[in-house]
């Protein structure tokens, strides 16, 4: 780990000359193209030069995750040329500003690709951070000649393919037998037709993640779902997709993870998964889904069967209030993370419930939460901090506020707890989860949440013996902000 910035080009070479030819796997944060280009050249340097790579030093390099200013042509082909060993490709750029051809991905480059087979892995992500921009001069031919050699593709990420249609993907998933991570993200002229006859597929998909697919709807769904193999389903921001979605994604006996975010869904349709998912399905979010109410919680846990959740996200979801988080402390779902930012109707007595809830006979009250996120929810107030104090929430770890409630109480709270990182800026938790292009990126949940008792224990000591002083620095802050008040 190192920054790339601090060499110049010509001595840069001279690092991977001296690297070890045991060498595999390679990622590096930022770096920019023509670097990547000079850095895999054959001809860098002559020979009797120190500064010369040699050929067996890069070359048996089987992963490589670089972040570049721009994904081009040029750099393509010289990894695809250079790295015969390489089985996983993960690139990604974020242009200043929009690319010119000779700094450009084009049909060309994607043509050049995996030009030994032995690819499996492949991620090519434009991101929009700096503008709005895509990969324009890529279409369905770019995809079509790319698509003769991936038959050995076990996982594809496409991010910012906006020229490509369904003629592209289609092909792409008729010519992968072997694939089974799909993800694709601003896929803009992406249908339902791509998935119209996929059940006459070979495939076996188990990650599968359309986001921002806006022309999908509950159709294309209802026939990805014939992949009774899914574990993750991830749909943020499909804004059409609805109750029968839900009710097709039911039937997934395999399901763990479903992400459902700005979607049309309803409390109904949550039912549905209720119905279907109960015992399987350990992460949900339904982040902006507008037409949720307090009822989605009944939907999910009410009745002798109930769902059991380990990650549930609320946030931003208008009509939900302080009456759904006491149905959910009813219920005594043993959740791990619970977000709720942005909900203006959620406040203290959301608070005081999740503190009081008891999980088990010979649990602390609001045991099993390791991860809270309240940020901007429009009803939290000082008395909401006497409830996140010990001995209550013990097992937290992650807690998201808005520090202008009053910041004296945030630092006093932080400073109790040691084991608790507080978030008051508004910066998401943990925000990156499944944001990762990586095969791995799905959580092995039994590690996940086997989590080290020595750690309880510790706080636990911990607690017996600070919570006296604990008491006397956030009371001394209560009374500041009742002066304040």
């Amino acid at each position: 780990m190192f920054d790339v910035s601090l060499f110049l080009h010509h001595n840069f070479a001279r690092v991977w000359a001296l690297a070890s030819e045991k060498l595999t796997s390679l990622e590096i944060g930022y770096i920019s193209s023509v670097t990547v280009t000079e850095m895999l050249s054959p001809n860098l340097g002559t020979p009797q030069s120190p500064n010369c790579i040699r050929p067996s030093v890069l070359s048996g390099i089987q992963k490589l995750c670089l972040s570049v200013d721009y994904i081009t042509d040029a750099m393509v082909g010289m990894i695809s040329k250079g790295l015969s060993s390489l089985t996983h490709l993960d690139l990604r750029d974020a242009p200043l500003i929009e690319p010119v051809l000779t700094f450009d991905l084009t049909n060309a480059g994607l043509q050049q690709m995996n030009q030994y087979g032995k690819l499996k892995h492949l991620s090519l992500v434009r991101r929009q951070d700096f503008c709005i921009t895509y990969f324009r001069r890529v279409n369905d031919l770019g995809i079509l000649l790319m698509a003769d050699k991936c038959a050995n593709m076990e996982s594809i990420y496409l991010s910012g393919f906006c020229r490509v249609t369904d003629t592209g993907f289609k092909t792409m998933l008729h010519s992968c037998s072997r694939l089974y991570q799909l993800r694709v993200s601003q896929g803009t002229q992406l249908t339902d037709l791509v998935f119209h006859d996929i059940s006459a597929t070979s495939l076996t998909l188990t990650h599968v993640s359309l986001r921002f697919c806006n022309l999908l709807t509950n159709h294309a769904v209802i026939n990805l779902v014939s992949n009774k193999d899914l574990r993750v389903l991830d749909l943020r921001n499909c804004k059409n997709l609805g109750d029968e979605a839900l009710r097709a994604i039911s039937t997934l006996p395999k399901l763990k993870v479903l992400l459902l975010d700005g979607s049309d869904v309803s409390d109904m349709g949550l039912l549905y998964l209720r119905q279907g998912l109960i015992g399987s399905l350990v992460t949900l979010s339904v982040r902006g889904c507008k037409r949720l109410t307090d009822k989605c919680i009944s939907a999910l846990f009410d009745g002798p069967c109930k769902m059991v959740l380990g990650e549930l996200d609320l946030s931003e979801n208008p009509n939900l209030s302080d009456n759904a988080v006491l149905l959910l402390a009813k219920s005594r779902v043993p959740l791990f993370e619970l977000r709720m930012r942005n909900c203006q109707h959620i406040g203290d007595t959301a608070v005081m419930a999740l503190a009081s809830m008891q999980i088990g006979k010979e649990r602390w009250h609001g045991s099993s939460l390791r991860l809270l996120d309240l940020y901007g929810c429009g009803g939290i107030t000082a008395l909401s901090f006497r409830w996140l104090k010990k001995p209550y929430f013990p097992r937290l770890r992650w807690l998201g506020v808005t520090g202008s409630v009053n910041r004296d109480l945030v630092d006093a709270l932080a400073r109790s707890r040691p084991f608790l990182h507080v978030q008051y800026r508004g910066d998401e938790l943990r925000a990156d989860q499944w944001d990762c292009s990586d095969s791995a990126y799905v959580h092995d949940y039994d590690e996940v949440h086997d989590y080290d008792e020595a750690d309880d224990e510790l706080e636990q000591w911990l607690l017996e013996g600070e919570i006296d002083h604990d008491d006397e620095e956030m009371g001394d802050a209560e009374n500041i902000a009742e002066v304040v008040e």
